[in-house]
């Protein structure tokens, strides 16, 4: 065991990576000599080389684009796009070429590409650089989305990221990266696309993911204290999600909340609370309740607090769906 931050965790999982494919190779604005905005990739230039560590212009497009053709020669390239914002001038090389080069091709042609994107708010910074888009990705088939909430899973995840075939795109918690927590470097555990129960309960299941689970963890806590019992559920993987544990968990409390930092309006947990609607009708008490970020740009700093979705607000969803 060892204890880590989480944006150490993606640094070791990346080292261990290209430690063990020559073809494996990162990309990404300042990443090199700078080791990235938040330093996430600090050392690796120096270790691996500037061919294997390359620090790129200042081209979103360009850096799918390049990562694109690299991966179709048989290269497993990781491009770090520096701001959740930043992504949308590559939205159109992700979404309609890399998510669809496998289908085009009737599977004789895979790009496994990475893209790691620092996501949500918590830095106190304004629109482009606290974004939460990962529903807009999700819309798309092709692509695979993880988002890891702990050190272990950011150490792992981030591993099973690059080993995969399809393009995966990871979401990274910006404003947790320096949350510390035990890694086992000699066992993973679960696959990144599979969703973990964190908390067991009885009297309603709260499903976040990312930077979310911490809070949603608190809640869990602070209910405890008011006698009642809330099951975690960390969903890690957005596209594609295990709807099997959270069905299975809805069956047995009867009542479901989603959180997360993304506008609720369009975003994830609408689909979540569609699925299990469709899966679990009879199981439910309740209807089934989101909590999220309001239908706006993100705000600036100083009422920053009032956007994020808290305790007290998943407490209050809680205190709704009991009282049915």
């Amino acid at each position: 065991m060892a204890t880590m931050t989480i944006a150490k965790a993606i640094t070791a999982g990346l080292r261990r990576a290209l430690a063990e494919d020559p073809k494996t190779l990162l990309m990404g604005e300042d990443i090199g000599a700078l080791g990235g905005v938040y330093r996430v990739t600090e050392g690796l230039q120096e270790e691996f080389g500037k061919d294997r560590v390359v620090d790129s212009p200042l081209a979103e497009s360009g850096i799918i684009g390049t990562a694109i053709g690299l991966a179709m020669r048989g290269y497993r390239p990781v491009c770090e796009i520096q701001f959740d914002g930043f992504v949308f001038p590559a939205f159109n090389q992700i979404t309609t070429q890399l998510a669809k080069i496998h289908a085009r091709t009737s599977g004789q042609v895979s790009a496994p590409v990475v893209v790691r994107i620092p996501y949500g708010g918590g830095i106190g910074s304004i629109e482009h650089h606290s974004e939460s888009p990962e529903a807009l990705f999700a819309h798309t088939a092709g692509l695979r989305i993880i988002t890891p909430s702990n050190a272990h899973d950011a150490y792992w995840m981030t591993q099973q990221a690059v080993a995969s075939n399809d393009p995966v795109i990871v979401f990274e918690p910006k404003r947790r990266y320096w949350l510390k927590g035990e890694v086992d470097t000699e066992q993973a555990g679960l696959d990144a696309f599979s969703a973990a129960v964190l908390r067991e309960g009885t009297d309603a299941t709260v499903v976040a993911y990312g930077p979310l689970v911490p809070v949603a963890l608190a809640a869990a806590e602070a209910a405890e204290e008011d006698g009642n019992s809330v099951e975690v559920i960390d969903l890690r993987s957005i596209s594609p999600i295990d709807f099997d544990t959270v069905t299975a968990s809805v069956q047995k409390t009867g009542r479901l909340i989603v959180a997360h930092e993304a506008p609720t309006f369009g975003g994830i947990g609408g689909e979540i609370a569609a699925r299990v609607s469709e899966r679990a009708f009879l199981s439910l008490e309740a209807p089934v309740l989101r909590v999220g970020g309001f239908h706006m740009p993100y705000p600036v700093a100083k009422v920053e607090e009032h956007y994020l979705p808290d305790i007290d607000r998943i407490l209050e969803a809680l205190d709704r769906s009991l009282a049915y």
